[in-house]
This record gives structure tokens, C-alpha cells and sequence, in this order.
């Protein structure tokens, strides 16, 4: 299983340089950095993240887990900067999507939350469209034939359908490996019944924070972050990590479970928490 470090993503710091956290991350043997998104909060915008950490690296691959894809209303300028993020970094981008539950990023967004399904299903179609025929003007054409890899985020029958039609794989959710497996099958399941040849790409995420005060920093980070998700805030704090022994346990659950990678993503700390995290791994 590949392990993959999210990152600094929330509240970051600017005396954490982005580019040192991505080249640390690389060789450290780290194999994917993710990002997370939103609007309404203290965070980066995760194209322009992953471009700055592109430019500072050479082979990790660069991840959204995952983007809220519906905010993006232009589809065709979406298609063009995920192609042209794909072309510069060599074709190492792969996008996690998914619509959230978060309803002030799409009103502050200025995008219908109530439609954000169907935005997504039609952002795709042209991103997929205009991926595969890059000489009608749209370009850059992707590093990747056919643009990058998508995966998509959520518990739904309509990610499952996305996922099948579109999709490489499915990246669930920050909340345990016991979670992860329980939607599995459904999964799995529905890539047989669509008739898609191999098995879906499966990625795990988890939350983590290690070293002095890890357990306040983890704690203080989730429950403002998932404020608006009532109970789910104390179970993203319960699921996550803040110790090398809960670290390579987890490692080891979701490798038992036939993940294919699991992306670690840090809650405050400095450059510190990317060996730490990679000792913790055994990396």
C-alpha cells in the first residue's frame, strides 16, 4: 500500500513554506501530497497549492482529497487549469471529487447548493470531453491521455454512478478504517455490475498530528474545521491519530482492508511532522 502526506493545508502558517514541505515529503518516500478544500475557512486554494508544490518536486503525485468540484462553475476554465496543472507537474495530478455538505462555501460561492449534484455530473462530462479532444481550442492537452485520474468522495448511489461512468476509483473520508470497509462492497459492487475491467483504485484518508501537544493540536484543528457537521466533528477527532503506535496501526488496518493508498493529513505542527509521520511509517 502507498502512503501518501497531506499538506499544511488549514490555517497555514506562512513561515511553513509549501515548497519545503513538498520536497521533505518526497524524500521521505512519501508517494502522493494531498490537499483538501474549501471557501469559507482559513485555507489554500488547492490547484494553486499543488502548483507551487509541483514546482518544488519531480515525482510525488499531486492529490485532491478531495475537491469540491461544483464551486468550480466555469467547467470549461476547470477542465483548462486541471490540464494545464497535469501538463506542467508531468502528468502527476489525480483529482478527488466530491459536491460536500457544506452549504456556506456554495452561498458564499455564489453557486446553488441544491443543484450542486447535478453541477458536478455536468463539470465532469465537459472536463472528460474537452480532456480527450484538446485541439478544439480548449488546451493544453493533459500529460495524461485522457485527462487526469478521477476519483470520487462520498457514501452515495450517485458517487458510485459517477465513479463507474468516469471515474478510477473511489477516496473515502477521514473517519476511520471501520468506515472504509463498511462501504466497501458497495464499491466494489458496483464496479462489477457496470462491467469495468480490473478493480477501482481505493484511497484512505486520516487525520494526524504527532510530537508535543499532538492530541490539543489534533483536537483544536477538527472541531473548528468540522464545526458545521455536529456529532461527525468528535468522530473525526476520535478517528485520528497522535501517536507512532495508532499511526502504524492504522497503516496496517487499511493495508489489511486491500487499500490501495492511504493519505495522511497533518493538523498543525511544522516541517517536523513530515519525518515524524514518515518514522512513524517506517519509510
Amino acid at each position: 500500500m502507498d502512503i501518501g502526506i497531506g499538506l499544511p493545508v488549514l490555517c497555514p502558517d506562512p513561515a511553513l513554506p509549501v515548497t519545503a514541505w513538498a520536497r521533505r515529503a518526497e524524500e521521505r518516500g512519501f508517494t502522493s501530497l494531498g490537499t483538501i478544500d474549501r471557501l469559507v475557512y482559513d485555507c489554500y486554494e488547492p490547484f494553486t497549492e499543488l502548483a507551487v508544490a509541483a514546482g518544488a518536486t519531480s515525482r510525488i503525485r499531486l492529490t485532491t482529497v478531495v475537491l469540491l468540484a461544483p464551486l468550480r462553475a466555469n467547467h470549461a476554465l476547470f477542465a483548462k487549469s486541471a490540464a494545464t496543472l497535469d501538463r506542467l507537474s508531468g502528468g502527476r495530478l489525480v483529482l478527488g471529487l466530491a459536491p460536500s455538505a457544506r452549504e456556506d462555501d456554495y452561498t458564499a460561492g455564489g453557486v446553488d447548493f441544491r443543484r450542486r449534484g447535478r453541477l458536478l455530473d455536468a463539470l465532469v462530462e465537459r472536463a472528460v470531453r474537452q480532456w480527450e479532444r484538446p485541439g478544439d481550442g480548449t488546451g493544453p492537452a493533459p500529460a495524461t491521455p485522457g485527462g487526469p485520474p478521477l476519483l470520487f468522495g462520498g457514501k452515495s448511489e450517485a458517487t458510485l454512478r459517477r465513479m463507474t461512468a468516469h471515474g478510477a476509483g473511489w477516496v473515502s473520508g477521514a473517519s476511520g478504517v471501520a468506515d472504509f470497509c463498511a462501504f466497501l462492497p458497495k464499491v466494489r459492487k458496483a464496479w462489477q455490475d457496470a462491467g469495468r475491467a480490473g478493480s477501482p483504485r481505493l484511497i484512505g484518508t486520516a487525520n494526524f498530528a504527532l510530537g508535543p501537544d499532538a492530541e490539543q493540536r489534533l483536537r483544536g484543528s477538527l472541531l473548528d474545521y468540522y464545526a458545521f457537521a455536529g456529532p461527525y466533528a468528535q468522530h473525526s477527532v476520535a478517528a485520528g491519530l497522535t501517536t507512532p503506535e495508532q499511526v502504524a496501526r492504522e497503516i496496517a488496518a487499511y493495508a489489511e482492508a486491500a487499500c490501495d493508498e492511504l493519505i495522511l493529513l497533518p493538523n498543525g505542527g511544522g516541517l517536523e511532522q513530515v519525518d515524524l509521520l514518515a518514522d512513524a511509517a517506517r519509510l
